[in-house]
């Protein structure tokens, strides 16, 4: 099975959340999970070839505090050989002018310097006008929206989860 890390960025605790309960889903399938607060730094990122970031979107279409703060130095990062998936809160109705920005922001420099995107996601399901993580009809990553959609969030990381989980090495 696989060594992953997770690493995400928190200020409401809604995206620590959901990173605990994809480190227990994949964990249920035998693969080796670390998780880290980006609030540490993310030195660590570059000992993984197998990674899941999460980040929030904050105000209009920004990243969670902790990222902006480190994403000159993420820019800097080389990703060859790297696996990578993304997972993002935000508010599609408050917020549907920029849903899941944060995410489109940190997937798209990971596959311009060489890494591997798994796990899109369908945007059937949700309410929004545009995003940077659109990609057809498809998320770079996994979108949770605690604030109108709690009810959805534990059934779609679990589903999310299943399809990722085969596709690290």
């Amino acid at each position: 099975m696989a060594e992953i890390g997770i690493f995400w960025g928190s200020s409401t605790e809604m995206t620590s959340l959901a990173s605990e309960s994809i480190q227990q889903e994949l964990s249920t399938f035998g693969h080796t999970v670390d998780s880290f607060d980006v609030r540490e730094g993310i030195v660590k990122l570059t000992n993984y070839s197998n990674i899941i970031i999460g980040c929030p979107t904050w105000n209009i279409g920004e990243l969670q505090d902790d990222w902006d703060m480190l994403f000159n130095d993420y820019l800097k990062l080389k990703f060859e050989g790297v696996t990578g998936a993304f997972f993002g809160v935000g508010d599609q109705y408050g917020y549907s002018c920029n849903y899941l920005d944060a995410v489109g922001l940190l997937a798209r420099p990971f596959m311009e310097k060489g890494g591997k995107l798994i796990g899109r996601w369908p945007t059937e399901g949700y309410e929004f006008e545009e995003s940077i993580a659109l990609e057809g009809k498809e998320f770079l990553g996994l979108g949770l929206d605690y604030d109108n959609q709690d009810t959805l969030s534990e059934e779609r990381i679990k589903k999310w989860v299943e399809i990722i989980q085969s596709e690290f090495n």
